[in-house]
């Protein structure tokens, strides 16, 4: 077995943290169609592609996307690979990085204009996770060997066809864009991230090495 990945204490502390009795039956079932997915590749020693994909890969997508990759190293799952993507390109929401930059990720920004493109740290000697929103097809992400996971319903009611995948799972969660603006912003946009947090980190957890 490799050496243990050692992310940023923060959010190893974030990870440790959490108590997996606290996520719904309901929850867990729809996270065990992914879990049996990650299980299969990783029982054949293959490489795991996950593509999380909503509407305008601006929000949600992004924090599962960055979750997920951070959890897999935490529970040291190798050959995960994490993408994201949306039906349209927009660009990744900046209290989404906030959000992460206050939970323990470093994140430096690689270019602006209106579709910033960052990287994100989560441990100080691994390859940092490129941010940056995108279609799902785009061809930054995998052509094939992937599951598309569906963090929106609009996403997943409206893309019934996702081109290369080997499956797709919706795994959807609210969209804390409602709070833009508003006095609960910051709050809300660390709950949907911690709430993404838990259940990434849920999955891998489950996984036999």
């Amino acid at each position: 077995m490799s050496n243990k990945i050692a992310l940023y204490p923060e959010i190893e502390a974030v990870i440790n943290g959490f108590e997996f009795g606290n996520l719904l039956t309901e929850r867990k079932e729809v996270l065990q169609p992914l879990i049996n997915f990650i299980q299969a590749k990783r029982s054949q020693e293959e490489e795991i592609r996950l593509n999380l994909i909503c509407t305008h890969n601006s929000r949600r997508s992004h924090l599962a996307q960055i979750w997920a990759q951070a959890a897999a190293a935490h529970y040291q799952i190798p050959q995960v690979y994490c993408y994201s993507g949306g039906t349209q390109a927009t660009a990744m929401f900046q209290v989404v990085a906030e959000t992460l930059e206050r939970t323990g990720f470093k994140i430096q920004a690689l270019s602006g204009g209106s579709n910033p493109v960052y990287a994100v740290k989560y441990a100080e000697n691994e390859h940092p996770v490129i941010a940056f929103s995108k279609t799902y097809d785009n061809g930054f992400n995998p052509k094939e060997g992937f599951v598309a996971i569906m963090t929106c319903s609009q996403a997943d009611g409206g893309c019934p066809f996702i081109a290369g995948a080997e499956k797709r799972i919706a795994i959807t969660n609210e969209d804390p864009k409602e709070f833009d603006g508003s006095a609960q912003q910051a709050e809300k946009y660390n709950e949907r991230s911690l709430q993404i947090a838990l259940e990434m980190s849920y999955v891998f957890s489950q996984i036999s090495k």
